[in-house]
């Protein structure tokens, strides 16, 4: 880990140029590298030498960029993924398998919901989803002797809830389980949770990392601080031998990178979701001024949700940063500089109001993405989180009438001139 301040680790860490080399980190686009020996590549295969040969597991483009975000984060190591659902899927398929038990807060990303509620139920792996604003003694009472992992999100997508991180690290560690936080909404710049007892962090590079929709991608990053050594009967793939390697125990082998290695050597080994080499190039381009972008966001964020609370056709708005919202001392204890560019609001007029009001908008665009440079809203219930039951969208926070508003990094004066337009449609 590097000694800059975040600022200059979004700009400089991961890739340091030689004497003669590129200013600006390389593309490898080439999905195998040759070596002049066949020993060589066995020692490549067996893991006992570090090295390329194939982009499925590793490719020196992606590697970079994967080192800026653990220099960011704070980690000790990472790796990038073909999506944010690949590092949610992948952050718990390395430690979890068929019989096994975890917990998730219930106020998460549609996408993930269903994967964790649905589709890892297939593979044996059971979900319970619990209230993130639950007691320390309700969220130790949903543990159980299987229970692998506690997962949350910084900030809840799109409900906005912002985590106790230190209350989730706490009964994680005192049931033997990793803290794994989804980190996107805030990212490193407003929120390192590994300083808040976190483990794991897994982001959605496709959002503000890359704030520019251009390319789909996603990164687990490791803290290196929980020991799963200590805890080896309930994490065997960690710490017994791998039949597929010829018997070697990640950690014994490879200390604090343990846990990123195996995710690397088996699950990307065997489902193979790498982020392409030119959707890494064009993620880094995007780090580089994350720290000058996430600002302007939060900036323009808080004085839109001001606007709309004051707005008589405006039954309610949530925004973690504005004074008075439910969320506000915690965003202030974890996020003093900002939360994220993300709002929520509700009309008064109910859902079909909502509707009508986000087809009259004319700058602001109705996408299904979030956090890029472009101002853009969404209607989770009628589409990311479309999968779910009534039930489901109430545990999640997602009202019927629930807008989801992207704020973006244009004129504020622009943005509110558009809501106030389309509002008159109303």
């Amino acid at each position: 880990m590097s000694n800059y301040k975040i600022e200059t680790k979004c700009i400089q860490s991961g890739y340091t140029p030689k004497n003669g080399e590129a200013r600006v980190l390389p593309i490898y686009q080439s999905t195998t590298f040759k070596y002049d020996t066949s020993e060589h590549m066995g020692k490549l295969f067996d893991l006992e030498e570090s090295g390329y040969f194939y982009t499925r597991l590793q490719n020196p483009t992606n590697d970079a960029v994967a080192a800026k975000i653990c220099d960011m984060e704070g980690g000790v190591a990472a790796m990038l993924t073909s999506s944010g659902q690949a590092a949610n899927f992948y952050s718990i398929m390395n430690i979890a398998e068929a019989g096994d038990h975890i917990i998730c807060s219930s106020a998460v990303y549609g996408g993930t919901y269903n994967l964790y509620a649905h589709t890892i139920r297939k593979m044996g792996i059971e979900a319970t989803f619990i209230d993130p604003d639950c007691s320390l003694e309700e969220l130790n009472g949903a543990f159980k002797e299987n229970t692998k992992a506690l997962v949350g999100e910084t900030i809840a997508n799109p409900a906005l809830n912002v985590l106790d991180i230190e209350k989730f690290a706490e009964a994680a560690h005192a049931h033997g389980v990793p803290l794994i936080v989804d980190n996107t909404f805030a990212t490193p710049i407003n929120c390192r949770p590994f300083e808040w007892g976190a483990d794991i962090v897994t982001h959605s590079t496709t959002k503000y990392m890359d704030g520019h929709a251009s390319c789909v991608g996603g990164c687990i990053v490791d803290s290196g601080n929980f020991d799963w050594n200590k805890y080896a009967d309930k994490y065997p793939g960690l710490t017994t031998p791998d039949e597929t390697y010829h018997g070697l125990i990640y950690t014994e082998r490879f200390g604090e990178a343990a846990y990123i290695t195996k995710a690397t050597a088996q699950m990307m080994r065997d489902l193979g979701s790498i982020q392409s080499p030119q959707n890494a190039f064009l993620l880094n381009i995007g780090l580089e001024t994350l720290h000058l972008r996430m600002p302007r966001h939060c900036e323009n964020a808080l004085k839109a949700a001001q606007y709309l609370q004051a707005h008589e056709k405006v039954a309610w708005v949530n925004c973690p940063s504005l004074e008075g919202d439910k969320y506000y001392e915690l965003s202030k204890k974890y996020m003093p500089g900002g939360t994220c560019g993300v709002i929520t609001f509700g009309l008064k007029g109910g859902r079909d109001a909502a509707v009508k009001m986000m087809d009259s908008l004319k700058m602001i665009a109705i996408v299904t993405h979030v956090a890029d440079a472009r101002s853009c809203v969404l209607h989770p219930a009628s589409h990311t989180h479309r999968q779910m039951n009534d039930q489901e969208l109430r545990e999640a926070g997602v009202q019927p009438d629930l807008i989801r508003f992207s704020v973006g990094i244009e004129n504020i004066e622009d943005i509110i001139e558009d809501l106030k337009q389309a509002l008159e449609e109303v």
